[in-house]
């Protein structure tokens, strides 16, 4: 009796191995077909085309909820353009294959798609808007680039790098702004116009009031003297921390009583 339960007992063990073992093998079978499926299937031309749309849709969403112009379906229209123009330049190779050696037509297939990455430039500098003495829209230029890449490399047959590399490039715009806040202390370029009545050179007086704060660090002044209305006017260009509170340095500044107007605004960088 004690033998036989024994052996019952060993065999439930060995059946509950068995089981254990079969769903790791399956598994791992799962997981190497779809590797394989990304290194080694060829894709006929229809799936590469929704591949390059899903990957272009999946930057544009990023980009489209920065509220950039050059959004979701901006990217997807790319991604795909540059995906058929891949396609077209491997099908014009195939189309000419009887040609032979000694012919004077050459085809090349990558001179589609270098023109397709030189003119994506016209497009990512209409991205890039300059104003008030600030650049926005570099990362939205460098992300059209981008697409037009993955669209290219999708057209070409490489559908697991260009996942690989959508993947990065959404860990890169999502968290890396997260960590650059944590880890670096951004700081801003600002000139501060203030004006005075009276022809008093308060500079040094305006000057402590700056500096009693370590947040601010004068870069250069401009001093104008209007003596015909009695006023003198400092521009001062300082370099300060981006969460600065401007408020407290200009009621820091009404000490001075002679003073008609302040105002900041961002300048230039040095």
């Amino acid at each position: 009796m004690l033998i036989s339960l024994k052996k019952n007992c060993l065999v439930k063990k060995v059946q509950k191995l068995y089981l254990v073992k079969k769903r790791e093998n399956r598994r791992r079978r799962s997981f190497d077909a779809v590797i394989t499926f990304f290194v080694n299937t060829h894709l006929n031309d229809f799936d590469k085309i929704i591949i390059a749309g899903v990957l272009g849709g999946i930057i544009g969403i990023e980009r489209e909820h920065h509220g950039q112009a050059a959004g979701l379906r901006t990217n997807m229209i790319v991604c795909l353009g540059a995906c058929l123009l891949m396609q077209l330049s491997l099908y014009l190779e195939d189309m000419h294959l009887y040609l032979k050696a000694d012919s004077v037509v050459r085809i090349d297939p990558g001179r589609i798609a270098s023109y397709a990455i030189a003119s994506m430039g016209f497009l990512g500098a209409g991205a890039i808007i300059k104003g008030n003495n600030s650049i926005r829209g570099l990362t939205t230029a460098a992300s059209l680039w981008l697409v037009t890449g993955l669209g290219l490399s999708v057209g070409a047959g490489l559908v697991y790098p260009a996942t690989l590399v959508t993947i990065l490039t959404i860990l890169i715009l999502y968290l890396f702004p997260i960590i650059m806040k944590k880890i670096i202390t951004r700081h801003v370029f600002i000139r501060i116009i203030i004006v005075l009545d009276n022809l008093e050179n308060s500079y040094q007086e305006i000057k402590d009031i700056l500096t009693e704060t370590k947040a601010f660090s004068i870069m250069h002044v401009d001093y104008i003297r209007d003596i015909a209305n009695n006023q003198e006017t400092f521009t001062i260009k300082i370099v300060a921390k981006k969460d600065c509170c401007w408020q407290s340095v200009s009621e820091n500044m009404t000490v001075l009583s002679n003073l008609k107007k302040i105002s900041f605004e961002e300048a230039n960088v040095y």
